[in-house]
């Protein structure tokens, strides 16, 4: 375990404090795309090509500095757009310059009207235009949700290999299933094999694609630069959101263990505990759910106060919360467009060292924010 009980407790007590009084601080905010119809996910093409972004209902945009959006890129996969279902992550392969690989992960429809979260990727073409022969190398199943919590976001992790955040389809117990693939990180590799080293590999009633389990709803994925571990987000119910490291064959706790209750007021039925044995403590937890979305480590050399710092978007707070870094631990500082009133979708560090927002609305925006000083 990388962190002592001791010091959750110590970290979640500030939490708590924190999360009350969240700290506002302005930035400079530029709208570089607007009319986008909630866009989710970024990609910054290289070579100064812009960007991709998927939106919801299935379109995959190309978006260009004071050029706009082009039309849909053709050749995306048939999307499952229903409640927090559609298109969802994009990121690019790591060898992209020689394969022009785009992965995409989308809500995918089964044969009784539910639905789970697919992955697969294509070619994009040298013109922008089209993504030819799209492979999809992952399936959750069974396909069990009705449109909520699919999870879905995408993160190779340097070494060849790419991990899924994968939701529980709002079916709390198939979190614990090691026979399911809801409420996991499955990790795959480049190509969307199951590598022989992953934890469950060859055990009887587990699935092999599975790294880590006990997962609620996760919708922040990315490689800590410093460390190089994976750090994941994710909704806890009413209250308890979290963030955590997801190593290697280990559970999560949800639904056993919980900061949160019920929508209705009421425990949820399966939990045992804020924190359970056997079962890892969050390295972080909000007890009021700002409803944590898409994260980004700063590690450029634009802002260098930003250095060290943790950007994550949330929906409810309609905001973004800015934490400080250091090893293995993280504080909240501050929370920046709060005057905004837009549902933070995604944040991305541009090759530029700006960050970038996408905001979850019908009328979507792009934004370009820098420090105020």
């Amino acid at each position: 375990m990388r962190y002592s009980t001791a010091a959750v407790l110590l970290g979640m007590l500030f939490t708590a404090a924190a999360a009350a009084r969240p700290q506002v601080e302005p930035v400079n905010v530029e709208v570089v795309q607007d009319k986008l119809n909630h866009p989710w996910s970024l990609a910054f093409l290289p070579g100064g090509q812009g960007a991709l972004i998927t939106q919801r209902g299935g379109e995959l945009l190309r978006w260009q500095p004071g050029k706009g959006v082009s039309a849909p890129i053709k050749g995306v996969p048939k999307v499952w757009a229903h409640g927090q279902g559609g298109l969802l992550d994009v990121v690019l392969a790591p060898d992209f310059d020689r394969s022009r690989r785009v992965w995409l992960s989308y809500a995918e429809a089964g044969p009784d009207g539910k639905a789970g979260t697919a992955v697969g990727y294509g070619r994009l073409s040298d013109d922008l235009r089209q993504l030819a022969d799209f492979n999809v190398v992952f399936r959750q199943m069974p396909k069990l949700s009705t449109g909520n919590h699919f999870g879905g976001r995408l993160v190779f992790d340097g070494k060849g290999y790419l991990f899924i955040s994968l939701g529980e389809n709002n079916q709390r117990p198939t979190a614990q299933a090691l026979d399911k693939l809801q409420g996991k990180v499955v990790r795959l590799t480049d190509r969307g094999a199951v590598p022989q080293d992953n934890p469950f590999v060859g055990r009887s009633g587990a699935r092999p694609e599975i790294w880590s389990y006990g997962i609620r709803n996760p919708q922040g994925l990315a490689m800590n630069p410093w460390s190089h571990a994976l750090w994941l987000n994710e909704h806890g119910p009413r209250g308890g959101d979290e963030i955590n490291i997801p190593e290697k064959g280990k559970n999560y706790g949800w639904p056993l263990a919980t900061y949160g209750i019920n929508y209705s007021g009421q425990p949820i039925p399966e939990a045992k505990g804020e924190t359970v044995p056997g079962t890892e403590p969050p390295l972080f937890v909000w007890r009021q759910s700002p409803a944590v979305s898409g994260m980004a480590f700063y590690n450029a050399a634009t802002f260098p106060q930003w250095q060290h710092r943790l950007f994550i978007g949330a929906l409810k707070d309609k905001s973004i919360i800015v934490l400080k870094v250091n090893g293995d631990s993280v504080t909240e500082e501050m929370r920046i467009l709060k005057d905004r009133g837009q549902r933070v979708r995604d944040v991305r560090i541009g090759p530029d060292g700006y960050l970038y927002a996408l905001t979850d609305e019908a009328d979507g925006e792009l934004l370009k924010i820098s420090p105020a000083s």
